[in-house]
């Protein structure tokens, strides 16, 4: 269905929270080091009979090395399971097996320092690959709760205001229609004109016809707040306003939706007969 094409919008601004970014590395590099802490303590793996000393170096090591194999692969499995509309418990067991790969060369070729180097044993290689398994799942399962209980807190943490015990009593006119919670966390340079919600990571993209900005909060939360506003979540991870669309294009089953300002979101399978059907295309 054609649809009339409005005027051209401001350029979308796609910045990132720096701060955010930035406090969320350094809890996760904190967290890595009381990890390796632990583990010099009760030195697990026949480790309890080098001296402390040397067990803390080997295990911080390893912890600090652990991150740098597991975290980016993390933030690629909660990335790539909204864009594909798939379950994430298979996906994130499925990066665990794999970050344990190069995080099992690490302890290999750290066990062999000073020498002699010996090629492993397939038996040794798998037992090596099991034992760090068990600690790279530890940890990944430790960040994702983790995680999840910053988002619900940031959900929660946008309450009313509690009006001071001494006001005075007022008389209050009949109330307009409520304003949609979720504008109130948009930034005043967006304005309020949403066009469309995108998931990302642990983050909610808010897009408006002036610019977009991310929002720490999960998508069916968002979602709950826009009350009263014309609009879908037409994909595990978007949200569109009705108003925002232009087009839209279709490649065999895929179905996409094109938007003021350029933006494409997906259409999931499952949806798109829905929508069809309620006359949006």
């Amino acid at each position: 269905m054609a649809m009339t094409m409005p005027t051209a919008p401001d350029p979308i601004d796609h910045g990132t929270p720096a701060a955010p970014a930035a406090r969320q590395l350094l809890i996760d590099l904190a967290v890595m080091i009381v990890i390796g802490l632990v583990l010099a303590l009760i030195g697990p793996f026949g480790t309890f009979a080098a001296p402390f000393a040397v067990r803390l170096v080997y295990w911080l090591g390893l912890s600090l090395g652990g991150y740098l194999c597991y975290r980016p692969i993390a933030g690629f499995v909660a990335r790539l399971g909204p864009r594909l509309d798939l379950p994430d418990p298979p996906l994130w067991i499925a990066g665990c097996l794999i970050g344990t790969v190069p995080m099992t060369a690490i302890v290999w070729i750290v066990s062999q320092y000073p020498g002699p180097w010996r090629a492993p044993t397939l038996n040794g290689a798998l037992v090596t690959y099991g034992s760090v398994l068990v600690i790279g799942a530890a940890v990944m399962a430790l960040f994702y709760f983790i995680n999840r209980g910053r988002m619900e807190r940031a959900t929660q943490g946008a309450g009313a205001p509690i009006a001071p015990a001494d006001a005075p009593e007022m008389t209050v006119p009949e109330a307009a229609p409520a304003r949609p919670r979720f504008l109130d966390r948009l930034p005043p340079r967006l304005g309020a004109d949403l066009v469309a919600l995108e998931m990302e990571d642990h983050y909610v993209r808010a897009h408006t016809r002036m610019g977009s900005d991310l929002i720490l909060m999960r998508m069916r939360d968002a979602v709950a707040e826009l009350d009263g506003v014309a609009g879908a979540q037409v994909h595990r991870s978007w949200w569109v306003a009705r108003d925002a669309i232009e087009r839209v294009t279709r490649e065999g089953r895929a179905v996409r939706l094109h938007l003021a300002g350029g933006i494409e979101a997906p259409v999931s399978r499952a949806q798109a007969p829905v929508l069809e059907a309620a006359g949006w295309w």
